[in-house]
């Protein structure tokens, strides 16, 4: 912020020194001639009282310029200072010295205009007064040094919030990235055991792979999608993974229609239910269900992921998936966001629950 270059601070700066020098000097001197017109004489010199405030507004203004042009190089918050702090109270001395030099030779001038008379200040008058010369440009020096702190924490603020939200999509990209590799290492494997048992259950399944890989590319620098989208992927894996589990694997979907169409963080549901899979149904003999469920309220979307099994099973797993997706949510959505992983029942359910306002 740059006062100097600023044509409206100038406007307001001047009408501001020689409104308050009116209201703190001249009106007071007015009112007095007027109360009192015996003592003070003739009233011929109201006039005289206008201009003299008028006058030491402009020249306050004036000078305030060389104090403001000291203060916006010196004084950076950032990183203030001693020695700048020292400089401007000598430029403050300086400028009020000055100001007290200037002054009297003006007015001094202007009573002679308008009275055929001399002021015939003293060296006693102009110390006198030095105490009001110094209130006028300490009140001004606060009032652009309260302006300017205000600037400077509202950038600094401004640039935090800049330094989060790069922060934030940094650790999302990087989030996303974890998502792809974990895709491949599941499905490749699968291709592996079939591809020289049942090639034509090979290549459906590398279509499917090829749609999932597509979906994840494309969906990678998104931050949420439509949930008929997220399901499409969520029924390529479940294809893939029946091939690999056959009738081990039992699906069952409950889809409320009116939530097809919400946002949600992509990949968020297929990571879900294939953690279902490889730490639950792939961790039992005999397999097991996996059932999704997804429903809403007025506020919040509910996603529940069951499948047989117990958390148990799944102690000897990073759960870098789980992760995952705790991370993400509370970027995304901070504290309005949560996700559990309960067991009940002999199963364990994954439960998101997303804010829709």
């Amino acid at each position: 912020m740059n006062l100097l270059k600023n044509p409206k601070y100038h406007l307001y700066a001047a009408l501001a020194f020689m409104v308050y020098v009116l209201c703190s000097l001249t009106l007071s001197k007015v009112s007095y001639q007027i109360k009192y017109p015996e003592k003070m004489g003739d009233s011929s010199i109201i006039p005289y009282y206008i201009c003299e405030g008028v006058i030491c507004g402009l020249v306050a203004y004036v000078l305030s310029n060389i104090l403001l042009y000291f203060l916006e190089r010196l004084i950076v918050f950032n990183e203030l200072k001693r020695s700048a702090v020292i400089k401007m109270v000598v430029v403050f001395i300086v400028v009020v010295f000055a100001y007290s030099m200037a002054i009297w030779p003006l007015l001094d001038f202007t009573y002679r205009v308008l009275t055929d008379k001399s002021i015939d200040a003293t060296l006693f008058m102009m110390i006198m007064n030095v105490p009001y010369f110094s209130a006028i440009f300490t009140i001004w020096l606060f009032i652009v040094v309260a302006i300017k702190a205000y600037r400077h924490i509202n950038q600094v603020k401004m640039n935090q919030l800049q330094l989060e939200s790069n922060l934030r999509e940094s650790q999302l990209n990087t989030l996303k990235g974890q998502i792809n590799p974990h895709f491949m290492f599941n499905s490749l494997n699968n291709i592996r055991g079939l591809i020289l048992e049942d090639v034509p259950r090979a290549r459906d399944m590398i279509t499917r792979l090829s749609e999932m890989l597509r979906y994840s590319l494309t969906k990678n620098g998104i931050n949420t999608i439509p949930l008929k989208e997220e399901l499409q992927t969520v029924d390529n894996y479940i294809e893939v993974s029946k091939i690999q589990f056959e009738e081990r694997l039992r699906f069952s979907i409950n889809v409320n229609p009116g939530t097809l169409a919400i946002g949600i963080p992509p990949m968020v549901v297929q990571m879900l239910v294939e953690n279902a899979v490889k730490h639950g149904i792939g961790k039992i003999k005999e397999g097991g269900e996996v059932r999704l469920h997804i429903d809403k309220t007025d506020e919040e979307l509910a996603i529940r992921v069951e499948n047989s099994g117990n958390l148990l099973l799944s102690e000897d797993s990073t759960r870098l998936g789980l992760e995952n997706i705790k991370q993400r949510l509370s970027l995304l959505y901070g504290n309005k966001a949560s996700f559990t992983l309960t067991e009940n029942s002999n199963f364990v359910e994954a439960k998101i629950l997303i804010p829709l306002t």
